[in-house]
């Protein structure tokens, strides 16, 4: 029995997963160990995962998570996990990168890429990730990303540079003032989170030519500062997160500005990360 995590900054979705076959799936509070220290993600496991948990003992563990690309970050995570579950085998901490690649390309070659509430994408030889540029997070890259979306989204209607109505539309919806946003993105914890979360927005009113224009630029940005600096003249790009997923026909319109072949588009890498480590498996 193994139990597998695909964690953004958002949400953890586990999956409990024996011979194949998915026997559980729930989701906790996204997981980052460059935001949170041992004892959040302790916390975090203890309250949101092991009471719902149909098992505490398992073979293997594979967690892949945002934040999990340096050794410190990756033991962090490993030993908060180690504190809860009882595991035979390896516990596995891996970048949330390389469970897209795992889970778009398998052990095919490929340009695996993220558009969720961040962004990242990396070149994926079959076997491991052999090129990545970095994402740089929402502040300096995450192009084409929620965060980023929502953060020119943002910039634009307090800047009063969106149709007449929107902002007022907006402010009762969310039941904010600007104050209140200045505070949330300058003053609160999880910024990208919150700037993320007003995507739903975005995408119900997509058809204004305003935030229409946005998102494909910032998709064309992402694909320009990312995605072309890979051999992606040769390579299918694949994509995976909900904003991937729910902007498919302007992502589709960004790379066809930009010449770029695109592979699969799926919410999540699970059912693809589940076959990936059920084929390891039979293999070894």
């Amino acid at each position: 029995m193994i139990l597998i995590a695909d964690s953004g900054s958002t949400k953890t979705d586990w999956c409990v997963v024996e011979h194949g076959q998915l026997l559980q799936q729930l989701s906790t509070g996204g997981i980052n160990p460059f935001f949170q220290s041992e004892e959040e993600i302790s916390r975090e496991i203890q309250t949101s995962l092991i009471p719902f948990i149909s098992s505490r003992q398992f073979d293997t563990v594979h967690f892949y998570g945002a934040g999990c690309a340096f050794p410190d970050k990756i033991e962090t995570v490993r030993r908060a996990i180690a504190t809860h579950l009882q595991v035979a085998g390896n516990i596995e901490v891996s970048t949330d990168m390389l469970a897209a690649a795992r889970g778009l390309c398998g052990h095919q070659a490929g340009i695996a890429c993220i558009l969720g509430t961040g962004s990242n994408s990396c070149y994926y030889n079959g076997t491991e990730i052999v090129n990545n540029v970095s994402p740089l997070g929402f502040i300096l890259g995450d192009e084409g990303s929620g965060a980023v979306l929502g953060k020119l989204f943002i910039g634009n209607l307090l800047k009063n540079q969106m149709p007449a109505g929107l902002k007022e539309e907006f402010l009762h919806t969310y039941g904010l003032t600007p104050a209140d946003i200045i505070d949330r993105v300058y003053r609160q914890p999880f910024p990208n989170r919150f700037l993320a979360s007003l995507s739903p927005f975005l995408a119900q009113h997509i058809d204004l030519p305003e935030i229409h224009d946005m998102t494909l630029r910032s998709f064309v940005d992402f694909l320009k500062r990312n995605v072309m600096q890979y051999n992606y003249q040769q390579t299918p790009v694949h994509f995976i997160g909900s904003v991937a997923f729910y902007y498919k026909p302007i992502l589709t319109e960004a790379a066809e500005m930009c010449g770029i072949r695109l592979g699969n588009i799926v919410k999540s890498p699970m059912q693809g990360l589940m076959h990936y480590h059920q084929t390891v498996l039979i293999t070894q």
